[in-house]
């Protein structure tokens, strides 16, 4: 009979790490019973219920959540908090109230008593305030003193995701458990990593019109739509389409003759090279954000078209399969790509902590052995 594992979602997005540890569960053998998810964007809620059923599903804010729902134990939570006010790119306002979403994280941990948890950030999360409020909690007296912290700094390059995406992952562990250790890559060498070729290798270069296909739902939100059907292009103006023109394999606003360029581009003569810039064919993506369907907001026009990349593209570099299913407006599912946790990265992560828990539930089996041994 196989293992079967306890998981606890928060913060599950569309489902990037829920799918990484799905795969992971699937390839140890082990089955997976989800004892809840909560979500508080609806259209990612809806993406995540079509893809992974929605028994136990809270839509709503956490803390809602902790209030109205009783906490089910589990063997391990995953989450990963909203990253935005951690952000290098974003303001780092101090009080941006998405930077103390880690005290419900750690609320759910009292009261779930998981064997393992995972937490998923940006890398200045574990030099922020918050990150060493975390790390207090662990020590004695504290409300997580139960548990130790693993933090990780990973490229999701180096698990096979065709993308130079940086994020810091903590694991924590009961302090009864061995250490769970850094998730073994996929990729030893950077010059095996996976690249947009690679991952652009089947899809046309001319896209499948601009609109979604119309379709309604039950859930209030269009959709569903596969990964595939998403492959859609913008209405650009005729001054965008000369800019893109001009800018060559691997280039950026720099190549674009003077007379092309935006007042403050000609200004600002150094800095954000990444700016309308090409992805280039043979390395992994830069870290594919909400915003990638706009050449203005980095590097994500198309190697070779004179287009930014389209969310099909986007998806493929995030890992995510042909045949996972959408629901939203195109900006909606922008953004439920953009936030999510790059599919092999988080199948590299869950594939460690499956281990460590299934051999911690090895040790309770034994050990509940040797007590019945003893008392016969």
């Amino acid at each position: 009979m196989s293992e079967t594992i306890t998981v606890l979602d928060l913060f599950t997005g569309a489902g990037g790490l829920t799918l990484g540890w799905h795969n992971a569960a699937h390839r140890a053998g082990i089955n997976t019973k989800i004892v809840g998810s909560v979500e508080l964007d609806e259209s990612a809620a809806a993406t995540y219920a079509q893809n992974f059923g929605d028994e136990h599903q809270f839509v709503g804010p956490i803390e809602r959540w902790l209030d109205i729902v009783e906490t089910p134990r589990a063997d391990v939570i995953l989450g990963g908090p909203p990253c935005q006010g951690f952000s290098t790119l974003g303001k780092k306002d101090i009080n941006d109230v998405r930077n103390i979403l880690w005290k419900r994280y750690a609320e759910t941990i009292v009261r779930a008593r998981p064997k393992y948890f995972v937490v998923e950030n940006v890398v200045p999360f574990l030099k922020s305030s918050e990150y060493i409020a975390l790390r207090n909690s662990t020590e004695p007296g504290g409300i997580l003193a139960d548990y130790i912290l693993e933090p990780h700094q990973l490229v999701a390059a180096d698990y096979g995701t065709p993308q130079k995406r940086r994020r810091a992952v903590v694991i924590g562990r009961h302090r009864d458990l061995p250490e769970v250790g850094l998730p073994t890559k996929t990729v030893h060498d950077s010059k095996y990593w996976n690249t947009v070729g690679d991952a652009f290798n089947d899809i046309s270069n001319h896209v499948d019109g601009r609109l979604l296909p119309k379709r309604t739902s039950d859930c209030g939100f269009p959709g569903p739509f596969t990964t595939r059907d998403l492959h859609l292009g913008r209405n650009y103006r005729e001054l965008s389409l000369k800019r893109f023109a001009e800018i060559p394999p691997g280039g950026n606003r720099f190549d674009i003759p003077d007379q092309l360029l935006a007042p403050c581009w000609r200004k600002a003569q150094t800095g954000y090279s990444d700016v309308m810039g090409r992805l280039r064919e043979r390395e992994p993506s830069v870290t594919i954000r909400t915003e990638f369907d706009k050449p203005e907001k980095g590097r994500y026009l198309h190697p070779s078209e004179n287009r930014a990349i389209t969310h099909f593209e986007a998806a493929r570099l995030q890992g995510f399969p042909d045949d996972f299913e959408w629901y939203g407006t195109k900006p909606k599912i922008a953004r439920q790509i953009g936030n999510a946790v790059p599919v092999q990265m988080a199948q590299a992560i869950s594939a460690t902590v499956i281990g460590a828990t299934i051999d911690s539930l090895n040790m309770i089996t034994n050990e509940h052995i040797r007590s019945c041994e003893k008392g016969a």
